[in-house]
């Protein structure tokens, strides 16, 4: 049977609402009004410039991912979202300082129009930030409820026939779970009695599933992975995913990582700093925040690398992370690694890494692939957590009783292949004794 037989085709407009209309958001917007204008590239976007092999080699099959599965074109995307500050789209971007004069000159009639609604915001969660521009409730349901208004309002203003919310904010203090977040009606009680286990950006994350809108988490925060909007994702069909884009120094241990293991190369150590003067760096230079974003990056190396299984090789690592938040450094971060590796007899080497990358530059094709795949899930009848999109994610979200995949190589295999399978298209497993047989 063919999967693709009961995928919606993707009719109208598709709305885009981004919790944060800072660094990440705007480069976004920035960059499909300038591609979709033919002004520039979407590097860096597997759903623009990505092939998928289909059948066999000898076939010679393989089409563009967007002529492949039908997604949503550029020209559909219409933008919206929030912010704890006034500022126009083009104010934020200018602020940001993310792009260059030239492309800020050519966007900005666009992000002039591009306004922000208010925001649900409380200090007491990313302790570093002041917002101007923030919703008043009585308690944390009514702020949620406004937001679901916010987004059907959004909707019927644009004429848009679908929508997507994707969480470009900060990072939020460090929660664990929590009693409050095993059912949705505990959930709804403890947003009524203003508990403190529930941070903003559960409240996004509940308006929008409870809309039937996709939710995507781009941040190491808890938000969608907890069973009350898990649950709330089965019942409303809706796909989420997340958390924490993997952009700079995690895209590369997941990247390098992979590589030792299947060579059986032993690690000592692996050291990481980061140097980043951003707001997300301002937010990180809280400790609360930090370890947040400390427990995202962490468990990479141990998944990837599996110390149960090859004690002898990865069974004493020393993994330790640093955020410095450094002003002059603004959106361009910086990633230092220090590898302390073992081979044969238990020689040691070393691998330096210097990684001088544009945080908000990785991100944006990060958010315009997960923005249309969760638009395709969600007309495909997918609901719930969407696995196949760890490819984009430092943290990825899976199934209770299963460990995250970090390998950036298996995410790539584990998307692809969810892409043939809706389309009805043999899986690709690599195996290839067919040739020689």
């Amino acid at each position: 049977m063919r999967r693709s037989a009961g995928i919606a085709l993707p009719k109208g407009k598709l709305g885009v609402l981004t919790v944060g209309m800072g660094a990440v958001a705007t480069t976004f917007m920035a960059g499909v009004d300038l591609v979709r204008r033919k002004k520039s590239l979407p590097i860096g976007s597997l759903t623009q410039l990505g092939t998928i092999r289909l059948g066999k080699r000898t076939e010679g099959r393989a089409p563009a991912i967007k002529e492949f599965v039908p997604l949503a074109t550029l020209d559909d995307i219409v933008f919206g979202g929030w912010d704890i500050f006034p500022d126009s789209a083009y104010e934020a971007a200018k602020n940001a300082a993310v792009l260059g004069p030239e492309h800020l000159a050519e966007v900005k009639k666009f992000l002039s129009k591009i306004r922000p609604m208010k925001a649900a915001f409380d200090q007491n969660y990313v302790k570093k930030l002041s917002g101007t521009h923030v919703k008043k409730g009585r308690n944390k349901y009514e702020l949620a409820l406004q937001i679901r208004d916010d987004i059907q309002k959004f909707q019927k203003k644009n004429k848009v026939s679908r929508t997507v919310v994707i969480w470009c904010g900060s990072t939020e203090i460090f929660l664990k779970q929590h009693a409050v977040y095993e059912t949705p009606e505990k959930f709804v009680a403890a947003m009524k009695e203003n508990h403190p286990a529930i941070a903003p950006s559960m409240l996004y994350a509940w308006a929008a599933i409870t809309s039937g809108v996709p939710f995507a988490n781009g941040a190491p925060n808890l938000t969608i992975d907890i069973p009350a909007i898990v649950a709330l994702a089965k019942q409303h069909g809706v796909p989420i995913c997340g958390k924490d884009f993997k952009t700079g120094q995690t895209l590369m241990k997941t990247i390098l990582a992979p590589g030792f293991k299947a060579r059986l190369l032993g690690m000592n150590g692996w050291f990481s700093t980061n140097i980043l003067g951003n707001r997300d760096g301002e937010v990180l230079d809280d400790p609360e925040s930090f370890k947040t974003k400390e427990e995202s990056k962490l468990g990479v190396l141990e998944y990837i690398l599996q110390p149960k299984l090859y004690p002898d090789l990865y069974g004493q690592i020393h993994h330790k992370i640093r955020i410095v938040y450094y002003p002059p450094r603004g959106d361009n971060k910086e990633g230092w690694d220090n590898i302390d590796i073992f081979g044969w007899l238990g020689y040691p080497m070393q691998i330096k890494v210097d990684f001088l990358c544009r945080d908000s530059i990785l991100a944006a094709p990060i958010v315009l692939d997960l923005v249309l795949f969760l638009d395709l899930a969600k007309r495909a009848g997918m609901r719930g957590i969407q696995e196949w999109l760890s490819f984009y994610f430092k943290s990825p979200m899976c199934a209770p009783e299963l460990y995250p995949e970090h390998d950036l190589f298996i995410q790539s295999m584990k998307l692809k292949n969810t892409l043939r399978w809706m389309m009805g298209e043999d899986l690709i497993t690599h195996l290839g004794q067919e040739y020689y047989d």
